[in-house]
């Protein structure tokens, strides 16, 4: 573990004093990389914005030595001020006075990168970025100094050291210093290793990123010096350190003497006319070693990305020439067949880091159509030899297929389909000779061979048990469903499930309206022939009396005379 040290300054006193005072002030701990990883992260570099990280460094230097009291003149007049062993060494300095070399450094190394990305349209900015990472040395340098006082423990000295290493060694790769720019990244990568293992796993994170990005250009500069067995141009260019196709096809062609004019393929000859479809050619002739050398599948995937991408300009320029000359039809169809082979592969790479056997069937239906596609190319369906070849790569591919289908039935629960595709999978794969394929292809076919058995007996169990449960559960009945109204057939039982959702089908509303008898009707049709006995002689005086009063009465009442009011 670190040690941290003390130190012990000396106060005079007043002049009648004739002792001094000893003042033990605490170690400055700066921790560099994990500072710097911090503000990168959060202030631009994690989408590559190395305008916004220096804008970033300046506001922070700014307000630095505000704080401090560290002003740099006024608003008429500029007056350097730097951080000095004097302030290192007050007792009340703490580490913010080392933030502000850092930062300085760090404001310079990002304009650098950022005038990097410019420099690939614009070769004059790279004279500009070389002169800002000359900067960024000399205060890493000053930084390192004022580390190296007794105020500062052994972390901080260390880590001073192996920011400066890797700070110089990127201004010698730049100005393609091969050797020394060596011998610094070897210098960071160490002291990066030795403070990583005295760190828990959690604080190790920064120190692993910067050793990783470390190795790629060690590598390169070991290819430069003359080491061709300690790197691989593929994977150099996946990982960043050859940005553009053309530089990657300088270096290739630096290290091949041998010009390409013709290839063999199948036992066709076949001339290769375009130079840079030749230049191609040449820069892909280790790239199974390449691939055979990548740390992961990722890497892998990745060398074959960039692949695609040089490769499509390749067969859109090849294309064009076709139309005009036939002889370029067959380079365009084994440069397709590049392309496709190379497809392939990169799904196989993909379907070892797939979970879902659904997205693995997706991948290989991809295969089996590219590669159907190709075997009808007209420049090779007469070729007997290159027939075989591909009808032996379908019947891999549909092999595969048929076993991740039969998971995903597996995984359904379906046991009878799953075991007849597995069954069917691994008879194929039994025909098949497995030393003809690729590695990739080999290994997935050398699975299904040993596993097949196991699979089917494994469905084939599951489906006797489901069997068995199904037996042993009550019969359901067919589910029955009808328009009437629950209330009009209440004399019968069925088990209807509509009956328990939100709207179950009780009663009909508004009720229907229906027929009901009438109230019968009496016509009093013998009233007609009913004689009334004559009673007159008893009412003789009254109706005289009444229909006198009735005639006059009437007039009165008609016009409204003789009311009483």
């Amino acid at each position: 573990m670190v040690e941290n040290k003390s130190a012990q300054i000396q106060q005079p006193g007043d002049e009648d004093k004739s002792k001094t005072e000893l003042v033990v002030v605490a170690p400055l701990t700066l921790e560099i990389l994990k500072i710097i990883k911090d503000y990168q992260q959060q202030h631009g570099l994690r989408h590559g914005d190395y305008q916004r990280y220096r804008g970033y460094c300046s506001r922070r230097i700014r307000r630095l030595r505000k704080v401090l009291k560290m002003p740099q003149g006024d608003r008429r007049h500029f007056k350097k001020r730097d951080v000095t062993e004097s302030h290192i060494n007050n007792s009340k300095a703490d580490e913010r006075y080392l933030h502000i070399p850092l930062m300085l450094a760090e404001r310079c190394w990002s304009y650098a990168m950022q005038l990097r990305q410019e420099a690939n349209t614009e070769q004059r900015k790279k004279f500009h970025l070389i002169q800002k990472l000359r900067k960024a040395c000399i205060y890493a340098l000053q930084l390192n100094e004022l580390c190296k006082q007794e105020r500062c423990d052994a972390r901080t000295c260390l880590e001073a050291q192996a920011y400066v290493a890797w700070i110089h060694g990127s201004l010698q790769f730049e100005l393609k210093l091969w050797l020394k720019a060596t011998e610094n990244f070897k210098k960071a990568q160490v002291i990066y290793e030795k403070i990583a293992s005295t760190l828990n796993a959690e604080d190790q994170l920064p120190y692993k990123q910067r050793l990783e990005e470390i190795a790629p250009s060690l590598r390169y500069c070991a290819y430069n010096i003359g080491d061709d067995k300690a790197v691989d141009l593929l994977e150099l260019r996946s990982q960043g350190v050859l940005e553009t196709f053309d530089a990657f096809v300088t270096q290739s062609k630096e290290k091949t003497a041998v010009v390409l004019h013709e290839i063999t393929w199948f036992g066709l000859k076949i001339p290769v006319r375009i130079e840079k479809v030749r230049l191609f050619l040449l820069s892909i002739e280790g790239l199974d070693e390449s691939l055979k050398h990548a740390e992961d599948n990722q890497s892998k995937i990745k060398i074959l990305e960039n692949l695609f991408i040089d490769l499509r300009d390749v067969i859109s320029l090849t294309r064009e020439s076709a139309r005009t000359e036939k002889q370029d039809q067959l380079l365009l169809a084994y440069l397709l067949s590049i392309r496709i082979e190379r497809t392939s592969q990169r799904n196989l790479l993909l379907i070892q880091q797939t979970k879902r056997s659904q997205d693995c069937v997706r991948l290989l239906d991809i295969n089996v159509q590219q590669t159907t596609e190709l075997a009808q190319n007209e420049s090779i369906k007469e070729n007997s030899t290159i027939q075989s070849y591909y009808e032996e790569q379908l019947m891999a591919y549909k092999a595969l297929r048929m076993f991740y289908l039969a998971k995903t039935h597996a995984t359904a629960k379906r046991w009878r389909e799953a075991a007849v595709l597995f069954d069917s999978a691994g008879k194929s794969v039994k025909q098949l000779k497995l030393n003809d394929y690729r590695t990739e292809l080999k290994t997935f076919l050398s699975i299904v061979r040993d596993t097949y058995e196991v699979e089917v007996a494994t469905a084939q169990a599951n489906f006797v048990l489901d069997a068995q449960d199904d037996q042993s559960l009550p019969v359901p009945q067919k589910s029955f469903k009808s328009k009437k109204p629950l209330i009009e057939r209440l004399d019968e039982f069925r088990e209807e499930p509509q009956l328990l959702t939100k709207n179950p089908n009780l009663v009909s509303l508004p009720p229907n309206m229906t027929p009901v008898p009438a109230k019968p009707l009496f016509y009093d049709l013998a009233l007609n022939l009913v004689q009334f006995p004559d009673l007159s002689e008893k009412l003789d005086g009254q109706v005289k009396a009444k229909q006198g009063a009735g005639i006059s009465g009437f007039v009165k009442g008609l016009w409204g005379w003789g009311s009483k009011k």
